[in-house]
């Protein structure tokens, strides 16, 4: 793709996400993608600015035969010399497309299981989360424009559109939110099927505007670990290790997962049972990018909707750590516009958000384009 918008897309990546600084060495990480564009791009922008890349060119069917053979060795080998390569770094930008987005569905979960607990959890979140200045993103190909029910030009169109957005601007706009996230204590949330409760008393809000995902759009926070009590259905799909779950439903008692059923309950099941906190939440955050509005089967663009929130099982960030620990962190998003059956948001009593639009004045900044 010979298009001078990934060379304003790696700016951004390296300048707004990154801050990369002359000295700095980053990793570039790139998995499945048709073409190197955007990883010559930003190879060469980093060194323009006296920085180090370093790059990584990974394929999924390849990783696909290295999880269905994994062992603990293998994947604590493998652990081993990306640990000693993130922890020499000082940045990472990870780059994924997909030439089959379903590469993964017949590995067996206790394979991936392996996988997360003894490479992606040792390199990831113990090194790369915390520890460097990163930002992850999708690229755009056939397979992600199909995913999206559009064209591939006209999926380029809004890829670049949606990624490119004056993040500046949008962190401005969330600092009010914040505040108000900040200062509560108890949440509801209703919507169609859904009657929750929870506490997010003295867990830190924190604004996503393009420094950690690409696209972003987001504040999260986390419930206290045992407060989420209440129903929830999601009524947005999700790819999750390959497999495509509908109509996820929970019944959470005293912030643990009771209850789990969706067209791929057994899966699920299996997926909340992967270790103790798998059945307790670790995030929970607002969708603020009203340029995306629909689901795309992409939790990096999904979970940023306008007009929506997530509820993620599983491992909490240490920015908002409520002290649940886990080897999955799964994104499940609910989408509240009207379009979707809306739905109210409370903040302590006080309606906040009905049917994907803010409604107190010092919000209301963040329905513009809704």
């Amino acid at each position: 793709m010979n298009d001078p918008r990934i060379d304003q897309l790696a700016d951004l990546l390296l300048d707004h996400s990154c801050a990369l600084k002359s000295g700095e060495k980053i990793l570039i990480e790139a998995f499945d993608l048709p073409e190197a564009n955007l990883v010559t791009a930003l190879v060469e922008g980093a060194a323009r600015r006296g920085a180090v890349p370093l790059v990584s060119w990974k394929n999924n069917a390849v990783l696909r035969s290295l999880y269905r053979t994994a062992t603990v060795e293998s994947m604590k080998l493998a652990a081993q010399f990306e640990k000693d390569r993130m922890q020499a770094v000082d940045a990472y930008i990870g780059i994924r497309g997909a030439a089959n987005s379903s590469q993964f569905a017949d590995v067996p979960h206790e394979q991936m299981d392996l996988f997360q607990e003894h490479w992606w959890k040792q390199v990831h979140g113990a090194i790369r989360v915390p520890e460097t200045k990163w930002v992850v993103l999708r690229y755009p190909t056939d397979s992600f424009a199909q995913a999206a029910s559009m064209s591939t030009a006209a999926f380029e169109d809004f890829y670049f559109d949606v990624c490119t957005a004056d993040y500046a601007a949008m962190g401005k706009a969330q600092e009010p939110l914040v505040a108000r996230m900040q200062a509560a204590d108890k949440v509801r949330i209703v919507s169609p099927g859904t009657d929750l409760t929870f506490s997010i008393k003295e867990i830190p809000a924190i604004p996503c505007a393009g420094e950690r995902n690409i696209p972003d759009g987001e504040v999260f926070t986390a419930p206290v670990r045992d407060s989420i009590n209440g129903v929830i259905r999601f009524n947005t799909q999700s790819r999750y290790q390959g497999t495509v779950f509908d109509n996820i439903e929970f019944e959470f008692k005293d912030g643990k997962i009771i209850r789990a059923v969706a067209n791929e309950t057994e899966k699920l099941n299996t997926i909340l049972d992967s270790d103790e906190g798998a059945r307790y939440c670790g995030e929970w955050a607002l969708g603020t990018n009203n340029r995306v509005r629909h689901p795309m089967l992409d939790t990096l663009f999904d979970e940023k909707i306008g007009g929506s929130f997530h509820l993620t099982p599983g491992q909490a960030y240490e920015e908002a750590d409520n002290g649940n620990n886990s080897r999955i962190h799964w994104d499940l998003v609910l989408i509240q516009r009207e379009d979707y059956g809306g739905g109210e948001i409370y903040f302590d009593g006080e309606l906040v958000r009905k049917n994907g639009y803010f409604l107190p004045e010092d919000l209301k900044s963040l329905n513009q384009g809704l």
